[in-house]
């Protein structure tokens, strides 16, 4: 029997450990098969909602909030493009990139929830940032990636212009920081279970065979 499952998927669009929970997840839910019937949300978290615009360079950004060496951040994202690669991404950052701003990209990706294109949406942002070294803060770079995901590209710009959906994202935030999301991906199912990090597809898996075996 197809069991319905709700996940709530907490993330940023500058994550990339986010980048490698999605990719896992996704490919746990295509083993599963039809198990699970699952309704899958993208929900808001600013790892850095205090950034200007123009972002920072990622080296210093690192050392600065974690205290890693040059070395041990280098180190650390080549681990990171190699899960990333094993499934099926491509990630390019490097000591030069940036860390951007993504608070319209989530009023973005609240509004391509409505029209019923989040997920795609997502992956676009994650390619656009993570893959071709772009501005997800960017107004032309979101239009870019609403179009690429299928949504009306003036209506995209209107709303990124417009300042719509900031109130919910705030509320959202908000929300799932008073759920004690303080950590990003966290992946909620059914408003009940947490998985947290950018588990393996075998993770997500055999937590999903387990909580459909309980529903």
């Amino acid at each position: 029997m197809t069991r319905p499952m709700q996940i709530d998927f907490v993330s940023d669009v500058s994550c990339p450990w986010c980048v490698i929970g999605l990719r896992g997840l996704e490919q746990a839910l295509r083993n599963v098969g039809d198990l699970v019937d699952v309704d899958l949300r993208f929900r808001p978290f600013e790892l850095n909602p205090h950034m200007p615009a123009e972002g920072q360079e990622i080296g210093e950004h690192i050392r600065q909030k974690y205290g890693s060496t040059r070395e041990q951040s280098a180190a650390n994202r080549t681990m990171i493009r190699e899960r990333a690669a094993e499934l099926g991404f491509t990630m390019t950052m490097g000591e030069g990139s940036r860390i951007y701003n993504t608070f319209d990209a989530h009023r973005l990706l609240h509004w391509a929830g409505i029209e019923g294109r989040q997920r795609q949406l997502k992956h676009k942002l994650f390619e656009a940032y993570f893959t071709d070294g772009q501005n997800p803060g960017d107004v032309d770079v979101l239009v870019a990636a609403a179009e690429a995901a299928g949504l009306d590209g003036a209506a995209a710009r209107e709303v990124i212009t417009s300042g719509c959906y900031a109130d919910n994202v705030r509320a959202d935030e908000q929300l799932w920081r008073a759920e004690g999301v303080s950590a990003v991906p966290t992946v909620i199912v059914n408003r009940k279970y947490v998985i947290t990090g950018g588990q393996p597809p075998a993770a997500f898996e055999k937590a999903l065979r387990s909580i459909a075996a309980e529903a």
